[in-house]
């Protein structure tokens, strides 16, 4: 079982998808490997072939879930389709409403497309609902459908990774919605529809609570009433899997259900049932509470882990068989691959299993016991330590109030909060909704303390952790680990000097971190969709030019691409700013990227307007785009702006970085038009523009617009190579026919982020690497025959 899980986990690391049938192939050998006389060659050999069973269990699961792809003919266009909704709608953006759809039908399917071959979820977005509320059941809907498609950068959140982990093949937004009468549900579309009943059943019962949101994410999971406030108060304490049904939950279920049904069969009269059956009883009534608990929080991924966690954990209690407490969670991971083979894509598996090793870890075999305070304590210092360096894998930090929150949060939700909410429901639907606002004001005071709490711990003036390499976090978790498994006083003191001495001197170098050097320089053209921004370093200087788009309260290319990306290059200091206008497509996320990072000065063609963006925030130097030229380590920097009274697109601040050793140079041009191309064209001063002669790089201005990038501008700057920044499929169109004409006729070969993702440049002696992340991405993004790969450039 480990090595089938194993293999299940190793599909991940791959580029491309190996060939399943031969991996399954390996099944017909081991009859005869069990025949081997030489035992532990024996169980090598069966561990690699049920390792290549694992394997090609992953890679058939992730076949079949490709192959469920929409033509791309069929983007853009209305397209009619036949299902059900099978989640909860959530409210969106643009007063729309999200939520998930399993298609029964394709009644607009063309012919030569296989029914197989259908995507069989979609995600939806349907705008200006208002007070619309989706049917119920079974239900037609006209729908403009595109691939899966994200932002993919080396670094960050990619949504098409999510979407892949989900099953969903196609997203797109809703024109028309109808009822089918008559028309069939199955046994799946029936849940779903239960499960929206009960959802509003509950907001019907506790709508009004004070801390609805809260009640409904612990009672049916529920999130889509958290608001950003809740989800920043949960990350800042490190307390996020209180609102996810998951371990915890159903670990609570199953304790009381069994200590209820146990107590029940004990007050039977003495003779009449025997303590085997008892046990049998009590595990089966357990089994079926916590069922019908998942159903009624959805189902989701880390309920459904849970849920075989505690079939296989019950059972082995209910054998009371002296056996390694490690034989259940290598078991319970083992069925959870083999039910959900996609779980490795999904931080909670890790997080969960993770947790569990670590407490087995901790607790298993000790000789002496301990009170339920040292107990906690063991336990959350060992999840602390141990998940630090799992957290950072995946680009997350440990906070360091998460110990003070969760060591009063999990007993307070685990003993209050959850038997509240259980008895409170129970006495509600009994009474018929008659105890409704007598049960709201138990829920609030309960929940309201929870709350009041995490507040109180996030808004602690506690110093972050300070920061270290992976490999450094691996060592002080295993010390840590040794010290509360293996509590040796001498070795318990010389374990807690080291690491506070540790701590001691990463918070006294924390405060003023240099940036990582890099040697030779680098250019990173993220993926921010339609907008604009650029990394240059260095050196251990480091230039930022624009910080692509934003729309308040939906979406922040400095929140999703940026940060992530510079913390994970090690760049703890911006030397130089450009902002090449105030346009929000290039100038968004400034506050939040300077509440996380100190930068040197800022330079812009529109200071005016960036200093607006920037009112209530430290001041910075602010400047506008400079004529004289600059050195940023080995890069010559080149400025040029209009001279004339521009505004918006047309004063955008022009950047040309030169390395003088491999003779190449990158144009940054910002969002300039034809006029500005023309006048630029025309300035005598800039002999680096029309007489160079080396290796040219251009991002295109205004992302390919139609409205720059005249023939003139091609034909004088003359790149080798063109990148257009440009969202996949969006309303603008960009880049232009027009313009990518114009580009292929002097011999320019072009990129799209649209297409590409990230584009990095890396300068060398011999000339510049162009490294594009498709080169690198996995199969289930850049795989044959999917969105990237035959992502087109007009």
């Amino acid at each position: 079982m480990f090595a089938f899980s194993c293999g299940v986990i190793l599909l991940y690391r791959f580029s491309v998808l190996p060939p399943y049938p031969w991996l399954f192939s390996s099944l017909f050998a081991i009859p005869l490997l069990l025949k081997l006389k030489t035992a532990r060659f024996r169980v090598v050999v069966l561990a690699v072939l049920w390792l290549a069973v694992g394997l090609g269990w992953a890679t058939w699961n992730a076949d079949t879930r490709l192959e469920k792809q929409l033509t791309p003919l069929e983007e853009g266009v209305p397209l009619t389709v036949f299902g059900y909704v099978c989640d909860l709608p959530q409210p969106g953006n643009f007063n729309s409403v999200r939520f998930n759809f399993c298609v029964n039908g394709w009644p607009e399917a063309p012919d030569s497309v296989e029914d197989g071959a259908r995507p069989d979820k979609i995600r939806l977005a349907w705008y200006g609902s208002g007070e619309k509320v989706l049917p119920i059941g079974s239900i037609a809907l006209q729908a403009v459908l595109k691939r899966p498609h994200g932002s993919l950068n080396n670094v960050g959140f990619r949504y098409e990774d999510w979407l892949f982990r989900q099953g969903v093949n196609a997203t797109g937004s809703v024109r028309e919605v109808a009822e089918l009468p008559g028309a069939s549900c199955g046994l799946a579309c029936t849940y779903h529809a239960w499960h929206r009943e009960m959802a509003s059943t509950v907001e019907r019962f506790f709508g009004d609570a004070e801390h609805y949101a809260l009640i409904a994410s612990l009672l049916i999971g529920n999130r889509g009433h958290l608001s950003a406030d809740h989800w920043q108060i949960l990350k800042a304490t490190g307390t996020i899997h209180l609102v996810a049904i998951s371990g915890l939950h159903l670990g609570l279920v199953a304790l009381i259900s069994g200590l209820v049904i146990r107590r029940f069969l004990l007050m039977l009269p003495p003779g009449s049932i025997s303590e085997s059956a008892i046990r049998s009883t009590v595990y089966f009534a357990v089994l079926i509470a916590c069922l019908f608990y998942a159903l009624l929080a959805g189902m989701t991924v880390p309920t459904r882990r849970a849920l075989i966690m505690v079939v296989v954990g019950g059972w082995f209690l209910l054998k009371a068989r002296e056996v390694s407490p490690w034989w259940p969670f290598v078991i319970a991971m083992a069925g959870v691959l083999l039910l959900d083979p996609f779980a490795p894509l999904d931080q909670g598996f890790w997080l969960s299993f993770s947790a569990v090793a670590l407490l087995i870890w901790v607790f298993a075999n000790r000789l002496a016991g301990m009170g339920w305070l040292s107990g906690l304590l063991l336990a959350q210092c060992a999840v602390f330590v141990g998940l630090w360096p799992v957290l950072q894998s995946f680009d997350q930090t440990q906070p360091l109030a998460g110990v003070l929150a969760n060591l009063v949060a999990i007993p307070w939700v685990s003993f209050v909060v959850m038997p509240v909410l259980f008895a409170g429901t129970v006495l509600v639907m009994v009474s018929g909704g008659f105890l409704t606002v007598h049960v709201i004001q138990i829920f609030d005071a309960a929940l309201g303390m929870l709350w009041a709490l995490l507040q109180g711990v996030a808004a602690l003036p506690v110093e972050p952790l300070p920061s270290a390499s992976q490999t450094v976090l691996v060592v002080f978790a295993v010390v840590a680990l040794l010290l509360l498994r293996f509590p040796s006083r001498s070795f318990r003191a010389l374990s807690v000097t080291a690491v506070l001495a540790w701590l001691g001197v990463g918070w006294l170098n924390n405060p003023e971190p240099e940036n990582r050097s890099v040697d030779p320089p680098e250019v990173h053209i993220w993926d921010v969709g339609q907008g604009l921004s650029v990394l240059v370093r260095s050196g251990k200087q480091v230039l930022l030019y624009d910080t692509g788009p934003e729309v308040k309260g939906v979406y922040s290319a400095a929140e999703s691409v940026l940060l992530p990306n510079l913390k994970a290059l090690g760049v703890n200091r911006i030397d130089h700013l450009v902002v090449s206008h105030g346009d929000s497509d290039h100038s968004g996320g400034l506050d939040r990227l300077l509440d996380e990072f100190s930068v040197g000065v800022i330079t812009t063609g529109e200071p005016e307007v960036v200093q607006n963006k920037l009112e209530g925030q430290p001041v910075t130097p602010i400047q506008l785009c400079p004529r004289l030229p600059q050195m940023l380590g080995s890069l010559q920097l080149n400025f040029w702006r209009s001279r004339l009274p521009r505004s918006g697109n047309d004063a955008s601040c022009v950047l040309r970085l030169f390395h003088r050793e491999s003779g190449a140079d990158v144009l940054l041009a910002g969002d300039i038009g034809h006029e500005v191309e023309a006048e630029m064209l025309a300035d005598p001063g800039l002999t680096w523009l029309l007489a160079f002669t080396g290796h040219r790089i251009l991002v295109a201005p205004h992302h390919g617009s139609k409205t720059s990038s005249s023939m003139q501008w091609v034909s004088a700057v003359k790149p080798n190579r063109v990148i257009y920044t440009a969202g996949y499929r969006h309303r603008y169109g960009h880049p232009h026919q027009s313009v990518v004409s114009r580009y292929e006729q002097v011999g320019a070969i072009p990129l799209n982020t649209a297409c590409s993702g990230q584009v990095s440049v890396r300068f060398a002696a011999e000339g510049p690497k162009i490294i594009e992340s498709t080169q690198h991405a996995p199969f289930w993004i850049a795989g044959p025959g999917l969105t990237r790969d035959q992502c087109k450039i007009p």
